[in-house]
């Protein structure tokens, strides 16, 4: 058994840190890098491309929507159109400086919103897979288990990845909990441990009103602003390479 861990990265702009890449990137497989919509801005995304390269992490494109203010997690009212080509846009922008930077990117990943919104709606589902089979029809694209990312993807010709959330709890239609909920974001890095275990062999986990939902899962999210995000990494990975379970990137 195998199994990908990846963390949203290189989220600091400016003057404002978000984070400790550096340290993350020794317990993670592949690296979401911010492409200056929602977080992170040109200097920081070369730097954590050469970070994430040093490092042996498989490098991916994290689009969000441009929406600073609210880290992308809110949703915005942006039309077909709009969200194909501001996915093309800055995916091509990480493209661009991972190339500069000799390596090529292994996948996207959308975020917080813009993902949110196109686990359901298949038309904004199919505008960002149009975006990235555009550019480059090698590239993967990250998605829940069953959404419309998913099938959006498989559509262009694209490889997909089934992705699951460590330190997020789930409803009983599959969806994240919203953040605003109390005890939707986990901490314990034992308890998230345990989940994943359970969630890797049984291929299932349970929702917040007890319900089991049954997923499969190639690749483990980890929130890189996620209070003790470190501690919960690095416990991850070795507590699944102790357990038998080998830990290495999509592309490896």
């Amino acid at each position: 058994m195998q199994v990908d861990l990846n963390c949203d990265m290189g989220e600091s702009f400016g003057i404002y840190t978000i984070g400790n890449d550096e340290d993350a990137m020794k317990s993670i497989t592949s690296a979401n890098i911010a492409c200056g919509f929602h977080a992170g801005d040109p200097s920081v995304a070369r730097r954590t491309v050469r970070l994430a390269r040093d490092a042996g992490v498989a490098v991916g494109a994290h689009p969000g929507f441009p929406d600073l203010v609210g880290f992308g997690r809110r949703e915005m009212q942006a039309t077909v159109a709009e969200v194909e080509d501001l996915v093309l846009y800055q995916v091509s922008a990480l493209s661009g400086i991972a190339l500069v930077e000799g390596i090529r990117l292994q996948h996207v990943k959308a975020h917080g919103a813009l993902y949110n919104m196109a686990v359901k709606n298949l038309a904004l589902a199919e505008a960002i897979s149009r975006a990235v089979a555009s550019l480059d029809p090698s590239l993967i694209l990250f998605g829940p288990p069953g959404s419309a990312l998913l099938s959006a993807g498989k559509s262009a010709g694209l490889s997909v990845a089934s992705e699951t959330f460590a330190d997020r709890t789930y409803e009983a239609d599959g969806t994240l909990t919203p953040r605003s909920r109390p005890g939707a974001v986990l901490h314990d890095p034992e308890q998230i441990l345990a989940r994943v275990l359970h969630m890797l062999r049984e291929q299932s986990i349970t929702a917040v009103d007890g319900s089991v939902l049954e997923l499969s899962t190639q690749t483990i999210c980890i929130h890189g602003d996620t209070a003790g995000a470190l501690e919960i990494a690095s416990r991850l990975r070795t507590g699944l390479e102790t357990s038998g379970i080998k830990v290495c990137s999509l592309s490896s």
